[in-house]
């Protein structure tokens, strides 16, 4: 049986691409091309990881790593002295949903931009979706972003002031005042979590590009830390999905070698009878000085989604992967 095709979707992708190199290159950044197979990953217990392996008869095998986003190699370019760069990317994230807005092989386009700081790339990111809006792009799409702090969509939605909440169990009692019924030892940021998807996630305008800044410092991450108990990181949602996200970067190679060995003693912790793998973290990654930036990574598959009104990844990928699993094979 032939396979239906959307081929206009493809034309559309390839003008988005186009635009975004024009973009870029414009403003003097460096695009480059970095593996999709890796040695070692950074650790991030809640990613899981395609492995395969490498096979030579001269050498000794080794397992590698289907890349989730180019992260380990980009930060590599930045601290020997790149300029600001940018890459479109093939990435892959095992045990993702299959459906609307989730593929386990995905497009992304990651940015880092020296000396910028968040608020540096949120004016950024608005220039360039303004240069891949179409004529046929939903009319809010050509609006100024809706920019607030988490904080402030906390309160908006679901009740809840988080510089109140910044003891555990102050959050845990919070949590269940709201139907949730989160364990006694539950970490701070799963409660978070909790709150956040079941409130503030559904309740984002669906008419809107949001941008949700200053994310809670005990969500740990590599993103900068400001004065109190806020991070420089902000996501953009459009029509309530999220699109990007962007770390400030934190530069001090103390304090990344320390969430490094954090990341991975609790991948390790969490993987350890699971049988998942446990990607080897690099010891190289956690040393490397990284020059004041802003790194930027967008979903090119949702913003395509969102560009071209459609409501389906599935409407933009010619191959998604629910329709190889189904594939019969000798």
């Amino acid at each position: 049986m032939w396979l239906m095709f959307d081929f206009e979707s493809q034309r559309q992708r390839g003008l988005m691409y186009r635009r975004i190199r024009d973009f870029f290159d414009q403003r003097g950044y460096l695009e480059v091309f970095t593996p999709t197979l890796s040695a070692s990953l950074i650790p991030e217990p809640t990613i899981q990881n395609f492995q395969t392996r490498f096979i030579n008869p001269f050498m000794d095998s080794r397992d590698l790593f289907l890349i989730p986003s180019p992260e380990i190699f980009m930060k590599e370019l930045l601290a020997c002295g790149s300029p600001s760069i940018y890459q479109i990317s093939q990435c892959f994230r095992n045990s993702e949903q299959l459906g609307e807005i989730h593929n386990p092989e995905f497009t992304m386009l990651e940015y880092y931009s020296l000396g910028m700081d968040d608020g540096d790339s949120i004016a950024l990111t608005k220039e360039l979706l303004d240069a891949l809006v179409t004529e046929d792009s939903p009319s809010f799409m050509k609006e100024d972003f809706l920019v607030m702090s988490v904080r402030e969509a906390m309160l908006r939605w679901a009740d809840t002031d988080l510089d109140r909440c910044q003891d555990r169990e102050v959050l845990i009692e919070r949590a269940r005042q709201l139907g949730q019924d989160p364990a006694d030892d539950e970490a701070w940021d799963d409660v978070f979590n909790r709150i956040f998807i079941t409130y503030v996630e559904p309740s984002l305008p669906r008419d809107r590009m949001v941008v949700l800044t200053h994310y809670p410092a005990q969500i740990d991450c590599l993103a900068q830390k400001e004065e109190g108990p806020y991070r420089r990181r902000w996501e953009l949602y459009i029509s309530g999905i999220e699109v990007a996200n962007c770390y400030t970067e934190e530069t001090s190679s103390e304090v990344t070698k320390a969430y490094y060995e954090r990341e991975h003693r609790a991948l390790v912790e969490s993987r350890k009878e699971g049988g998942m793998p446990i990607p080897p973290a690099s010891l190289r990654f956690p040393t490397l000085s990284i020059p004041p930036s802003s790194g930027v990574a967008i979903g090119l598959d949702r913003l395509l989604m969102c560009l071209t009104g459609k409501r389906d990844i599935r409407e933009v990928l010619l191959f998604p992967c629910e329709r190889i699993l189904k594939e019969e094979v000798l």
